[in-house]
C-alpha cells in the first residue's frame, strides 16, 4: 500500500530534519554499522518527538537481511503490463473484487461519498496489496522501516517513514513485534509508516487507527487519495485527471496502470 511515491516532500505531516542532522546517523549498506547508526538516530527520533515506546522499539530493532535482498531486486515492476498484470493474478482480483463490491455495497458507498473516491480503485489497491487481507506480511514493520532508513540507497526516502513507525508505536497504532511486508508497509493496503500517520482515519471509531482493520485501512485509503488531490467524479485511466493521484500511492507506471484497469473492471 502504498507506497514508493516521492521523497521527503510528501511528508508535510512529519517532522524533517535539516541536512546536518541527518549527517549525524550515516547510513551504510551491511550490517556493520547498524547498531552505531540506531544510536544516532536514537537522539535524532528523541528531536522529532518520538517518545519512550518508539525509542524502545527502535532499541530493539534488528537489521532486516530479508528487507535488503527485497529492494535490491523488485523484477515485477520491470514486466511489461501484460505480464505484470498475469503475474499479480488482475482476473482474480476482478473477479473477487466485483464479488466484494456487491456484499459491502453500502460501505463502499459511504467511502466514495466521503472521500469522492470510488470502489474499483480502493478495491484495486486492496486486492493487489494483500489479497484483501489473505498475507499483510511477516516481517516486522519497524525492524524493516529502520534498516531501509539506515541502508545508503534510499535513505533519504525513508527516514520520515521510520520516525513515523516510531510514532504509530508511541499511538498504539503498532507495536515492536508488528508485521508487515518486506519494505515496511502495514495493514490491508499496505500503507508506509509516514503515510499511516499522515493520513490514517478511524473509521470503526473504536478510539485507535489500525491499519489491520478493513474498515480502517480502506478509509485511510481513500483519504490519502482524496487528499492528494482525487477529483470526485472525474476519471482515473491515463491522461484523465486522477490518474496522477495513483501516481502518489506507487511510483512503478505498470502499477499505476493496472490498477486503473482493474478498477474500471471492477466498476463497471
Amino acid at each position: 500500500m502504498t507506497r514508493l511515491s516521492t521523497a521527503l516532500a510528501l511528508f508535510g505531516g512529519l517532522t524533517l530534519f535539516s541536512a546536518s542532522a541527518a549527517l549525524a546517523a550515516p547510513c551504510g549498506n551491511t550490517s556493520a554499522g547498524f547498531g552505531a547508526w540506531k544510536a544516532a538516530f536514537a537522539s535524532e527520533a528523541r528531536q522529532a518527538g518520538v517518545g519512550q515506546k518508539g525509542l524502545q522499539a527502535l532499541a530493539a530493532t534488528r537489521y532486516a537481511s530479508r528487507t535488503i535482498a527485497a529492494d535490491r531486486n523488485q523484477k515485477s515492476f520491470r514486466y511489461s503490463l501484460e505480464k505484470f498484470m498475469q503475474v499479480r493474478g488482475s482476473a482474480t482480483i476482478v473477479s473477487q473484487g466485483r464479488a466484494l463490491k456487491t456484499r459491502n455495497a453500502r460501505f463502499y458507498d459511504a467511502l466514495e461519498r466521503s472521500y469522492g473516491v470510488p470502489a474499483g480503485v480502493l478495491i484495486a489497491i486492496h486486492g493487489m496489496e494483500t489479497g484483501f487481507g489473505r498475507f499483510m506480511g511477516d516481517s516486522q514493520v519497524v525492524s524493516a522501516i529502520a534498516t531501509l532508513a539506515y541502508d545508503c540507497r534510499r535513505s533519504a526516502f525513508f527516514v520520515p517513514h521510520a520516525i513515523g513507525a516510531l510514532k504509530l508505536v508511541d499511538k498504539g497504532s503498532i507495536t515492536a513485534q508488528t508485521k508487515g511486508a518486506l519494505h515496511g508497509e502495514l495493514g490491508h493496503t499496505q500503507f508506509l509508516p509516514g503515510n499511516a500517520l499522515t493520513y490514517g482515519v478511524d473509521a470503526d471509531r473504536n478510539g485507535r487507527v489500525d491499519f489491520y482493520s478493513q474498515a480502517d485501512a480502506l478509509a485511510s485509503t481513500a483519504n490519502f487519495l482524496r487528499q492528494k488531490g482525487w477529483k470526485p467524479g472525474r476519471g482515473y485511466q491515463p491522461g484523465e485527471p486522477n490518474f496522477r493521484v495513483i501516481e502518489a500511492w506507487n511510483a512503478a507506471e505498470v502499477y499505476q496502470k493496472a490498477i486503473a484497469i482493474m478498477g474500471a473492471r471492477i466498476d463497471g
